[in-house]
């Protein structure tokens, strides 16, 4: 059985695949057998024969050079942009947590190190009926999961990284580290940044990543022991 660690981010678009697929990609350029894995994905475009293409898997399996399948990456497709709950709904096709850790345990004994990435922000509901909730906080407990989260570079991160860190550990989610998206070297407010996040969380930003990076920078050994 391999090891995994689960993606989540401060909100919608900051860069969530994007800086997963650096990180499955650094893993893979290591020597090591990584790969990845999303329980539902919303905004799916179809291709010329009207089956619907999971982006992000798609842009992550294509990055790293992951040799799965793509439908074994995301088991839940949907075409709206919407939040998975609503799509969900919309399809009638709800979000079972049973067939996603099936899918998850699957992936993560046939890798050694399996990044699951989420859905929006960790408030993200994937489920959302009348008996039956399912928020991406509950899927990640259930799945045992640390997180490392995904956090953009600039003005509000303070705010939003704290919060968010802050609201994980109240749900007793371990959160091991946190990956900066949009960096700017040199940034006066952005170096800034760096510095009060850690000092509030007391967690160690373990990467920066700066607008059209191809590979993860720093060293891949602290990233591993994120993993569990």
């Amino acid at each position: 059985m391999g090891k995994a660690i689960f993606i989540t981010g401060t909100g919608t678009d900051v860069g969530k695949t994007y800086v997963t697929g650096l990180l499955v990609k650094k893993i893979r350029e290591a020597g090591l057998d990584g790969s990845y894995y999303k329980a539902a994905l919303s905004g799916a475009e179809p291709d010329g024969n009207g089956k619907l293409v999971p982006g992000d898997a798609a842009w992550v399996k294509e990055t790293a050079g992951i040799p799965d399948p793509l439908e074994d990456l995301v088991t839940y497709v949907y075409r709206e942009a919407v939040s998975p709950h609503l799509a969900a709904r919309i399809n009638n096709h709800p979000v079972d947590l049973d067939k996603i850790r099936q899918a998850f345990r699957k992936a993560k004994d046939r890798h050694q190190y399996l990044t699951m990435e989420g859905s929006g922000g960790i408030l993200c509901p994937l489920g959302w009926e009348k008996d039956h909730h399912l928020l991406l906080e509950d899927m990640i407990q259930a799945l045992d999961l640390g997180c490392l989260l995904v956090a953009d570079g600039g003005l509000g991160t303070i705010n939003s990284t704290v919060l968010t860190v802050e609201y994980l550990r109240h749900r007793a989610i371990p959160v091991r580290g946190i990956l900066f998206n949009r960096w700017k070297p040199g940034d006066r407010m952005q170096e800034d940044n760096r510095i009060m996040v850690e000092e509030l969380t007391g967690l160690p930003v373990l990467a920066c990543v700066k607008e059209g990076d191809r590979e993860l920078e720093g060293p891949l050994d602290r990233l591993l022991e994120t993993y569990t």
